[in-house]
């Protein structure tokens, strides 16, 4: 069982320090009873002598007393530091990024932080949903950018901005001539869904408070694959999240529209509601406007 205190390993990295008793007992302002007390009872825990006594009496730790010192101090300052929330808020933000918006915007976030909030240190992990919000819920992340879908009462939200839903079509799909479509104009293509969480439900909804029902024609894996098989006239693809490239993977061109009859989707900044905000998170939010602006999201912005 541990049974050194903070207090003797101070007092014997002073002594240390000011080469006797004296002179530490002056510094740490402790009579120099006390601390020859003290001293002598963590010698007596530890079973080896930390200081030998030298001509004038000075001291000089013992070879034992060396090695233990240098110890000591790592362990004190380790001690000071997990006692400092300043410290310990100088690690980097852990952020979960929801893994198709990391796909469009976490490379350009990253690069403009280093240059626009250097002091801004992010350590940066894609996240599915179900993952996301394990991973909040066990404080392996800090703060998690994705959709409010799946979020529980017990996970605090910080709205970022909202965003409507828009179909993916081939260039040469009928639709494709429209600037913008309505559910009941999709209510009879072959759609395309991701099969991501609850994206899939989170679909269908959208259409059944329409009191419509849609024809799914695929559930994809992710986004990338549901605008290749758009882009090749498999259907049409739904999804918030809406890539900057107007072709696929494969190199087909493919076109995005607006539903306007859809509502929006909140794209938000989660962490766990009893955790303490982190003050790296109004930085973040700060870059995220314009972040966004330049991968593909148009929506309603909330300022920061």
């Amino acid at each position: 069982m541990l049974s050194l205190t903070l207090r003797q390993v101070e007092f014997a990295l002073a002594v240390a320090r000011h080469s006797g008793m004296s002179a530490a007992a002056q510094a740490l302002h402790v009579s120099q009873p006390a601390l020859s007390v003290a001293i002598g009872q963590l010698e007596a825990r530890l079973g080896e002598a930390l200081f030998l006594r030298r001509p004038g009496g000075r001291l000089q730790p013992s070879p034992f007393g060396r090695r233990w010192l240098i110890e000591a101090e790592t362990g004190l300052a380790q001690m000071q530091r997990l006692a400092d929330p300043t410290a310990l808020r100088s690690y980097p933000l852990r952020l979960a990024v929801f893994q198709d918006i990391a796909a469009s915007c976490l490379a350009p976030l990253l690069a403009m932080a280093a240059t626009k909030a250097p002091t801004l240190r992010l350590d940066t992990r894609p996240m599915g949903f179900e993952t996301l919000l394990s991973a909040l819920r066990d404080g392996t992340v800090d703060l998690a950018l994705t959709w409010d879908l799946g979020l529980e009462t017990d996970i605090d939200r910080r709205l970022v901005t909202r965003i409507p839903p828009h179909a993916v079509l081939a260039e040469a799909h009928p639709l494709a001539a429209r600037p913008a479509l309505s559910l009941r104009d999709l209510v009879d293509e072959p759609l395309i869904l991701t099969d991501q969480g609850l994206s899939v439900g989170h679909m269908r909804g959208l259409f059944s408070s329409a009191g419509l029902a849609p024809r799914i024609a695929h559930r994809t894996a992710n986004l990338d694959l549901m605008r290749s098989f758009a882009a090749n006239g498999f259907g049409v693809g739904l999804s918030y999240t809406n890539p900057a490239p107007r072709q696929s993977q494969d190199g087909k061109p493919l076109v995005t529209r607006p539903l306007l009859d859809a509502g929006t989707e909140a794209l938000v900044l989660a962490r766990l509601a009893t955790a303490t905000i982190p003050p790296a998170e109004d930085v973040l939010v700060g870059l995220l406007p314009e972040i966004l602006a330049t991968c593909g999201f148009s929506g309603n912005p909330v300022p920061a």
